[in-house]
């Protein structure tokens, strides 16, 4: 069998990152984990060929080559995701597709492909697989349990085009023990975290570096450390691993805020070389957290718990939210400010949407607040709420449009982030830090130093930054001069984000007047005799 796994294409989002992608040569952000993992748990006897579409089209002569195509995306993938089935089927070609977004929206796509792979691989893809060997036309396959994930063949990074990639991905662990209302995690993965063995992830990693990645790599989890346990049991053998290889990479992930109360955790992390991670921390109004249950966040005092994480040596990335319940006029201001204060630098920022099966959507649906729509897919920060909030969304709205376009000011983002790293120089992973063998030597790339022109020139002699970028550039070299490669590639990030809150502007305006004018006419139509409406 001939498989062709395509990945669609990501839309301009907050996290696609393309002008400061483009800066460094790269054309994408992340690799399709999910389609090589379902490479690795096919028949290898299978021949496979991967395009990942956000580096470039499929070609005539692989849809020749071809017998089958299989596809996996996200929820805002979904829209390429339907053109690609359409050219599939216009060559006659079986298709089958997984992921997030089937899972989610499967009846969207009953009858347009021929197999539904959903759910977890581990249980499904054997399924597909037999069907297949049974000559079966299509079929929908659904898991009834949830895999151990330790038997989970290496994924087949060697189909990728890893130059294309600003990182990689490895994934150690799936589901999160929290329940919070409005996230999906927990129903497509489960509340009880399943890991891989520390073995297993060391291979992984083996793989990757063998193959001659010596970059970021990016581990998926949802929320890393929902098995404490067990993360400390990888990180014990990691250790070791990444300091006889030379720390040959340097990790991000994603964590609840919790991880701030546990100091020996953050020591591993950073002793592993793990330099950022990404916190859920949606809101710092208590009330709106313990509405949307929330409640690993109000345990302790948030700025505080930032503070320590940063003060570990990790840099924080985090989400915020607007639109809960019960939530009070001038909550994105609050975020603003909460973001300014705790020196965050990248803050993704959105308006609050129901996913489905989430126990928000079930909480809605039940009080007749979804809209029609809500189960459409489109849902990203330039979509308004899909369903009633209890204070108005032309309110809601408009603090998230200034909210956004505050945060990425330049010069305020640019202050934040100096801020930001000079906490983190001062962490001891950081004023001390580990030895590196000759082993891990990179290849000088440059791309690098034209990204390093371009930052200098918009940010330090065209922009009104230029004062402060010099300024600031001087300082880290005098308080955290290793900190200055992470410090550049931070600041590179406003050249996208730039860009991207006058889409968020634009479109959420939009929205906001044709959302205005349904209203009105509505009302208008409440008040109109029989006979107008008629005519």
């Amino acid at each position: 069998m001939r498989a062709l796994l395509i990945y669609p294409v990501f839309p301009k989002s907050f996290w696609s990152f393309e002008k400061a992608i483009e800066l460094i040569g790269r054309k994408a952000l992340l690799p399709p984990l999910g389609l090589i993992t379902v490479a690795a748990i096919l028949p290898q006897e299978w021949e496979f060929k991967l395009v990942d579409r956000n580096i470039r089209a499929v070609t005539e002569a692989e849809w020749e080559w071809a017998d089958i195509v299989i596809m996996s995306g996200m929820i805002v993938q979904k829209y390429d995701i339907a053109d690609q089935i359409a050219e599939a089927k216009k060559r006659g070609l079986k298709v089958a597709i997984g992921g997030p977004y089937a899972t989610a929206f499967s009846k969207e796509l009953k009858g347009e492909v021929d197999y539904l792979v959903l759910d977890e691989g581990e249980i499904t893809i054997p399924m597909f697989v037999e069907a297949i060997n049974n000559s079966e036309e299509s079929g929908i396959f659904r898991a009834t349990e949830k895999p151990d994930i330790s038997t989970t063949p290496i994924p087949r990074y060697d189909l990728l085009e890893l130059a294309a990639y600003s990182e990689m991905s490895v994934q150690f662990s799936r589901g999160c023990p929290y329940q919070c209302e409005f996230c999906d995690i927990i129903v497509l993965y489960g509340r009880k975290p399943r890991t891989k063995t520390p073995q297993q992830l060391i291979a992984e990693l083996k793989c990757l570096y063998d193959l001659g990645w010596r970059r970021t790599i990016f581990l998926v989890d949802d929320n890393f450390i929902g098995n404490k346990r067990n993360v400390k049991l990888l990180l014990k053998e990691l250790q070791p691993w990444m300091e006889e290889n030379g720390y040959p990479f340097s990790f991000a992930t994603e964590a609840s805020v919790d991880l701030a109360s546990d100091q020996e955790l953050m020591d591993m992390m950073t002793a592993c070389n793990f330099g950022t991670v990404f916190l859920g921390i949606e809101t710092p109004d208590e009330d709106s957290l313990e509405v949307t249950k929330k409640f690993q966040n109000t345990r302790d005092p948030l700025s505080e718990s930032v503070n320590k994480i940063i003060s570990s040596g990790l840099r924080v990335m985090a989400g915020f939210i607007v639109g809960f319940d019960g939530e009070k006029k001038g909550a994105g201001d609050r975020v603003v400010e909460f973001v300014q204060q705790s020196t965050i630098p990248t803050a993704i920022f959105s308006m609050l949407q129901v996913l489905p099966d989430t126990g928000l959507w079930h909480r809605l649906n039940k009080e007749g607040r979804l809209l029609e729509d809500s189960g459409s897919g489109d849902i990203n920060q330039t979509t308004l709420m899909n369903f009633i909030p209890t204070r108005p969304v032309e309110e809601i709205a408009e603090e998230f449009v200034r909210g956004f376009y505050a945060l990425y000011d330049p010069q305020k983002y640019l202050d934040r982030t100096y801020q930001h790293y000079r906490i983190l120089g001062e962490a001891p992973c950081h004023k001390y830090p580990k030895k590196r063998q000759k082993k891990t030597k990179k290849p000088f790339e440059w791309s690098m130093l034209r990204a390093l022109a371009i930052i200098c020139w918009r940010q330090g002699i065209v922009r009104e930054t230029r004062f402060s970028f010099w300024y600031y550039l001087a300082q880290m070299f005098i308080h955290n001069r290793r900190g200055i490669p992470s410090y550049l590639t931070v600041c590179a990030q406003i050249e996208h984000f730039l860009e991207y809150r006058e889409i968020v502007k634009a479109e959420i305006e939009q929205q906001l007047a044709n959302y205005q004018e349904q209203m009105e006419t509505r009302e208008r139509l409440k008040q109109a005799t029989p006979e107008a409406i008629a005519s």
